[in-house]
């Protein structure tokens, strides 16, 4: 089976996950029948995949759906930007180059093991000792690298020098002489520790050679070998990791390479900071989903190689059930609760909210002053420019582990959302996608001002019309009552009532259905009391809040707050927004209500809605040629198309004042409806009337005589009420209805100019 996704060639393997770009397949799809490859055991974290419920004691916003990421590490490339963006090709960096030339630990991170307090430091003039022992708890420190240049571990690997040291072990650069030729050699990093006396450190280096061997995924490094080589001076054993050479460059060093005037670093552009968000979360993903924990998630852990993210540094990886091995991370990344509660999934997620913040702006005082929590957003232009992001990282980086996504597929969903939506506002094209959560919309609202059949219809859509006409969520497959719902095919409102409330169970999406049922049939206050009901079981659902946002539209209550809080679940649903944007729109706010509208069209133009919205407000604020350009965005294979342009001729010719009328104005309206081939006569003639009388009033304004001619007539008074008496006419004969055909004669004979016979 080929995947599904747009612009993928890749096929679904035996566990359902596609080996192009790694993502699961959706629900019901056929995959290979294989038995699925044997996992590494442990406990698999606990998420509800396909939007399932969790019950009260699930996240507020649970059941945000989720997209697998398992892939096999042989069969996956690179992909960078998800096909929408093309990143910057980090070139491999020849090994020999990238060792340190003097291999020492920072005096600012000479802790002891034992009781962390500063150990070889400077004093009176005197370096700091690179060895010793500590002067508060006599525990023994060393700093020193334990092999050097030129030594050979396990009669295999040749030290060619350190690359770098971190919290758990020193890294070092050797060439496997097992493997490689005079073409090619094969590069290896071989990762001891800091200190052997670090109990911590010794357990974490075990635990690593317990499982990390089993890890095999494209994005993350990979384990190759645990060797043993005697120490120095003691003659006792050390083990090393060996383990992938990944030459690239980390997402600390590309930050740090970009400085500003100042001197400071300049952030990563917002696109390539979520493109590569949207590659670090499958892997993370993987882990979770085999019981892993990374724990110690941020840039300097993230190696960009060419087109490639790599995961590396998995000395703090742990299963997510140990209660006993030491847990390590950074501050300014770590989650609040760690050090109380323990990592989790959420603490995971909380690291990669953390880090996208880091990259993406200015984050002044992330590892102290706003350690755990955001700055404000008035004081960050990109947060004030991008509040969809801005809403990520709030969910993300929550002070409440259970008010984050619940897993790391979650997610990247959203923030995939996010990321078309960044690219769309940038360059104005359009990147749609479907929704895994939402329907589309039910039919486009606010469409009036192309009406048709009569007169433009102006103001915000009606309440009703929002009901019906909102996308809706996507029923959850995993509900018992879908099979139920599938048996009630009846669409009056009376007999759907009857047949829900006899529902062996009622269901959230039973439930759903009643209300819904409810409001078609006018019956808003049992639709109210039904929600509230399941509310109460079922209190931080994300569909409860949307539920809450149509029933408080038909009952003529605010329903922006409840939208609102759908969105902050959602960021990177499309849906959520124009939610936001309509029930802002009817309560007064239009500012609100103009940027969502926009953000909505400029990344799918599925949601027609939210072009007439956006030409409606921007048209009430006298921006006409911008009501326009919006309108003329509509495609032309949408069903919505000849409305648009109807909508357009109207919007050219809706001036306050006939002074800001010009014959430009009038001739584009009438070369657009002369363009409009498939209209009837009937409309065809309403809507020239509208431009016929326009062009009456503004014609003896106009000191010049015009050689144009509109709609066939020349540009003077006496010829264009001749073309107005013809399409009055027009009417009277295509009307059915005998007072309104006299009507249409009646004015036919009003507006005919005086003419001597």
């Amino acid at each position: 089976m080929r995947c599904v996704r747009s612009g993928c060639g890749g096929t679904y393997g035996p566990e359902g996950y596609c080996d192009e770009c790694g993502l699961k397949a959706p629900e019901g799809t056929p995959v290979p029948s294989v038995a699925a490859a044997a996992g590494s055991g442990g406990t698999a974290a606990a998420t509800q995949a396909g939007g399932g419920w969790s019950g009260s004691q699930g996240s507020r916003w649970s059941g945000s759906g989720s997209t697998g990421t398992r892939t096999s590490r042989a069969s996956r490339r690179g992909q960078l930007g998800a096909g929408l963006l093309e990143m910057p090709r980090v070139p491999l960096r020849d090994p020999a180059t990238v060792v340190m030339a003097d291999p020492k630990v920072a005096e600012s991170r000479r802790y002891c093991s034992s009781c962390e307090q500063p150990v070889g430091r400077s004093r009176d003039g005197r370096p700091g000792l690179d060895e010793g022992f500590c002067p508060h708890c006599r525990t023994r420190f060393s700093f020193l690298p334990k092999l050097k240049a030129g030594d050979l571990v396990d009669d295999r690997y040749e030290l060619i020098g350190c690359l770098a040291y971190g919290g758990l072990g020193w890294i070092y650069l050797a060439r496997d002489k097992n493997i490689g030729d005079e073409v090619a050699e094969r590069w290896v990093v071989l990762k001891g520790l800091i200190n052997t006396s670090d109990v911590d450190a010794m357990a974490a280096a075990v635990m690593e050679r317990r499982f990390l061997v089993e890890i095999d995924h494209p994005n993350i490094v990979k384990i190759y070998d645990f060797v043993q080589h005697p120490d120095p001076q003691t003659g006792k054993p050390i083990s090393y990791i060996v383990m992938e050479y990944v030459g690239g460059q980390s997402l600390r060093d590309r930050l740090l390479s970009r400085r500003g005037p100042d001197g400071r670093p300049n952030p990563l552009p917002l696109a390539e900071v979520l493109a590569y968000g949207l590659e670090v979360l499958p892997p993370l993903g993987y882990l979770h989903e085999r019981g892993l924990l990374f724990c110690d998630f941020k840039p300097d852990n993230v190696i960009h190689a060419e087109e490639q993210l790599k995961l590396i540094d998995l000395g703090a990886v742990r299963r997510i059930d140990d209660q006993l091995s030491a847990v390590y991370g950074t501050p300014g990344y770590q989650a609040p609760e760690v050090p109380t509660a323990g990592p989790s999934v959420a603490s995971d997620i909380y690291t990669v909210g953390r880090t996208l913040a880091v990259l993406s702006f200015d984050f002044r005082g992330f590892s102290s002053e706003y350690a755990d929590r955001l700055p404000d957003r008035s004081t960050v232009p990109l947060l004030q420019a991008e509040e969809s992001y801005y809403r990520l990282l709030v969910r993300a980086t929550h002070p409440d582990p259970e008010q984050r996504f619940e897993s790391a597929d979650q997610m990247r969903e959203q923030l995939y959302g996010v990321f078309r939506e960044v690219l769309s506002a940038a360059d104005q094209r359009p990147r749609p996608a479907p929704s895994t959560l939402f329907t589309p919309e039910q039919r486009a609202f606010g469409i009036g001002a192309g009406n048709l059949d009569g007169p433009p219809i102006d103001g915000p859509p009606e309440a009703d019309e929002l009901v019906h006409g909102l996308p809706l969520p996507l029923m959850d497959q995993a509900d018992p009552g879908i099979g139920y719902l599938a048996g009630v095919a009846t669409t009056d409102p009376r007999e759907l009532v009857a047949r829900l409330e006899a529902a062996p169970e009622a269901t959230p999406e039973v439930v759903f259905r009643l209300v819904l049922a409810y409001l078609e049939g006018g019956n808003t206050t049992a639709a109210y009391h039904r929600l509230e009901a399941l509310a109460a079981d079922h209190p931080r659902h994300w569909r409860v809040d949307y539920y809450r946002g149509l029933v408080a539209l038909a009952t003529g209550e605010r329903a922006v707050p409840a939208f609102d809080t759908v969105y902050s679940a959602l960021p990177g649903e499309p849906a959520a927004k124009l939610a936001v944007a309509a029930a802002a729109e009817l309560a007064g706010d239009p500012a609100t209500a103009s940027a969502l509208y926009q953000r909505v069209w400029h990344t799918d133009h599925g949601f027609v809605s939210a072009a007439f919205g956006l030409a409606r407000l921007r048209r009430a604020a006298g921006d006409r040629a911008g009501a326009v350009a919006v309108l003329d965005e509509v495609p032309e294979n949408s069903r919505y198309h000849l409305f648009a342009q109807v909508a357009a001729i109207r919007a050219k010719l809706a001036v306050t004042q006939l002074a800001l009328l010009t014959e430009a104005d009038l001739l584009d309206a009438a070369a657009r409806l002369e363009r409009l081939t498939t209209l009837t006569p009937e409309r065809r003639a309403r809507i020239s009337v509208e431009i016929l009388h326009k062009a009456i009033q503004f014609v003896p304004a106009v000191s010049q005589p015009s050689p144009a001619r509109l709609l066939g007539h020349p540009m003077n008074e006496r010829a264009l009420r001749f073309g107005l008496e013809q399409c009055y006419r027009t009417l009277a004969k295509v009307s059915h209805d005998r007072r309104l055909r006299a009507a249409y004669v009646d004015l036919a004979n009003t507006v005919r100019p005086r003419t001597l016979v």
